[in-house]
């Protein structure tokens, strides 16, 4: 600052007009990238919860497969939608295996599968070998 602290004339322009739209070239760049971190973390919320639907589904289709009962029809009632159940039986216990789609936001995308699996021992008077 020159003697007398007054400003030359033009110097205020010339010291703020350096920076002038650099937030909105820094938003720019950055929106995309939030957009993709909030596209991803919803992705991830929906596979962890269609995964403990399918966990919840293949103990209930074990458990049921187990006593002699139905166990697709028990685990169909606890499974996502578009779920695909499994159930055997492989000597003295039961294996039920639920598969489900995960479509993240729009069903045009490419998605990911999550499968769980449940064991259970057959009891007795369940299903006949």
């Amino acid at each position: 600052m020159p003697a007398g602290g007054r400003r030359l004339p033009g110097t205020w322009r010339r010291l703020r007009g350096g920076d002038r739209g650099s937030v909105t070239a820094e938003l720019a760049v950055g929106l995309p990238a939030l957009m993709l971190l909030l596209f991803v973390g919803l992705t991830a919320v929906s596979a962890v919860t269609t995964k403990l639907r399918c966990v919840d589904a293949a103990r209930e289709a074990a458990r049921a497969a187990a006593r002699g009962e139905q166990g697709y029809g028990a685990g169909q009632r606890t499974a996502p939608g578009g779920a695909e159940i499994e159930v055997s039986t492989e000597g003295d216990t039961v294996v039920a295996t639920v598969r489900a789609p995960v479509r993240p936001l729009d069903h045009r995308l490419p998605g990911l599968s999550v499968r769980a699996s449940a064991v259970a021992a057959v009891e007795p008077g369940g299903p006949v070998r």
